[in-house]
């Protein structure tokens, strides 16, 4: 490129974010330039505090300052309840929901054999542990509804269910104000396999 050595190192390094395509990338790399020295300095500062300061739960697997975390600490919560998601995000995600009490297992993300994530590379050997332990009477497996996730999904309940526990599944169907012209036929066909009774 036509920049001087500096602002490419700069668009390289902000390409490496997930989701930030070069021209994404180009764009942030502009708008830092035209910060002042400070706004930059806290910039770079929130980025070094926040890495050496988070961490993972030794127990779930969420992020946090101290471990265990908030959660897996917090008595008040539906301890014999777990909800296995893949990513900490996941764990924000369902909170924000404000309707699931209790504890979480975050694998750290799903199988996916094309890039080389099977079992060993997950958190399912401390999720069979925490199990074994007992205190759990339902897990509730909240992997994405991809190919990635309904293979973890099936992964996981063939190994918990010769353990005697209740093993779920998150619904799937159509999204609150949907139309049903626009669902797609996996979605509708979901909606309709999982249907409740009024």
């Amino acid at each position: 490129m036509l920049y001087p050595q500096p602002m490419n190192r700069l668009i390289h390094e902000l390409g490496k974010l997930p989701g930030v395509g070069p021209k994404t990338a180009q764009r942030l790399a502009f708008y830092i330039l035209t910060l002042s020295e400070d706004e930059v300095g806290k910039i770079a500062e929130a980025l070094l505090d926040a890495r050496h300061k988070i961490g993972f739960c030794a127990v779930c697997g969420h992020l946090t300052e101290v471990s265990p975390c908030a959660v897996c600490e917090n008595q008040g919560r539906e301890r014999f309840l777990l909800c296995v998601v893949e990513e900490p995000k996941d764990v924000i995600a369902m909170e924000r929901t404000r309707v699931y009490k209790g504890l979480y297992h975050v694998l750290g993300g799903a199988l996916s054999p094309l890039e080389g994530i099977g079992p060993e590379e997950l958190r399912i050997k401390e999720l069979l542990q925490r199990i074994s332990e007992g205190g759990f009477q339902e897990v509730i497996i909240a992997t994405n509804p991809n190919v990635e996730g309904e293979a973890t999904a099936l992964y996981l309940s063939k190994l918990l269910r010769p353990m005697g526990i209740k093993v779920t599944r998150l619904a799937r169907g159509l999204p609150v104000g949907g139309d049903l012209e626009y669902a797609d036929e996996i979605t509708l066909g979901k909606a309709l396999e999982g249907r409740t009774e009024l």
